[in-house]
């Protein structure tokens, strides 16, 4: 029997692809809501 080729890659990048841009979105939004609703947070 011959052994299972390796991936190249792909799949997983572009699952990686996906996760990084939802993270981003991610931080945005919870970037507006502090901005939103806590517009003074530090003091």
């Amino acid at each position: 029997m011959a052994p299972p080729k390796e991936d190249d890659g792909s799949p997983k990048f572009g699952r990686l692809l996906i996760v990084l841009i939802l993270a981003v979105v991610f931080c945005g939004f919870l970037t507006w809501v502090m901005a939103r609703f806590f517009p003074n947070f530090p003091n």
